[in-house]
């Protein structure tokens, strides 16, 4: 894991397209986060229980200081591979800022997050994560 990026203010979130973020630490998908999941979520893919963690993920990759408040504003791409996850995988997560503009208030960034396992050839799952941060 390489360490959390932190931006101080609204200026350096503004510099920050084209920072690569993480990757996080690895988090093993038990047979209880899929036994909650399932219950919780009834039918839904495991691709969307990926998809949840990605707000897990966010903080160890990127903190935001010196602003009034930052906002979880959506998404942008979702793209989840089609692949069951059975108990025991280990995944974690990968970002970067591509895209900053400037929104009423602050900024919007746009992250996008890959999340993968030692053991797909391919991303799991890839986002981009929308973020408003105000003055």
């Amino acid at each position: 894991m390489t360490g959390t990026v932190v931006l101080r203010g609204l200026d350096e979130v503004r510099a920050a397209a084209g920072t690569v973020l993480g990757p996080t630490g690895w988090v093993e998908i038990t047979e209880e986060r899929l036994a909650a999941w399932a219950s919780a979520c009834p039918g839904a893919p495991t691709g969307w229980l990926l998809l949840s963690l990605t707000n897990l993920f966010m903080p160890e990759m990127v903190r935001v200081e010196d602003v009034s408040a930052g906002l979880n504003v959506g998404t942008g791409a979702v793209h989840l591979a089609p692949d069951d996850l059975p108990a025991g995988t280990r995944v974690r997560a990968r970002g970067e800022i591509t895209s900053v503009e400037e929104a009423r208030g602050g900024v919007q960034t746009t992250i996008r997050i890959v999340v993968e396992s030692e053991s797909a050839p391919h991303p799991l799952v890839e986002v981009d994560a929308l973020s408003r941060w105000l003055e």
